[in-house]
């Protein structure tokens, strides 16, 4: 079984770092997705998708999917590109309009 492990890219909406300290592991689809006749609703016959386990380190991650013999994919998180802006300098007199 397919696992995927990677860190969760921080939300548009939030500035705080709070949801991206943790490692997510979730299962790889099994199977695909159907819409029901009746209602619309999108569904599978594969629960493992519902699954979502965080964990503090990779290793810990690592560790688990070892344990129970599942074959992880890790994605490792690309670094932030830290643009530092002063609310002062939009009033500078070096400012270009």
């Amino acid at each position: 079984m397919k696992v995927r492990v990677y860190k969760p890219a921080k939300n548009a909406m939030q500035s705080g770092q709070a949801a991206t300290k943790h490692w997510v592991m979730e299962f790889e689809p099994g199977a695909k997705k159907v819409a029901d006749q009746l209602m619309g609703w999108i569904g599978s016959t594969d629960t493992r998708g519902q699954v979502r386990m965080y964990f503090e380190t990779l290793e810990e991650a690592q560790a688990f999917a070892a344990k129970h013999k599942l074959v992880a994919d890790i994605e490792m998180p690309k670094p932030r590109k830290l643009q530092l802006k002063a609310y002062a300098d939009n009033f500078a007199f070096k400012r270009v309009v």
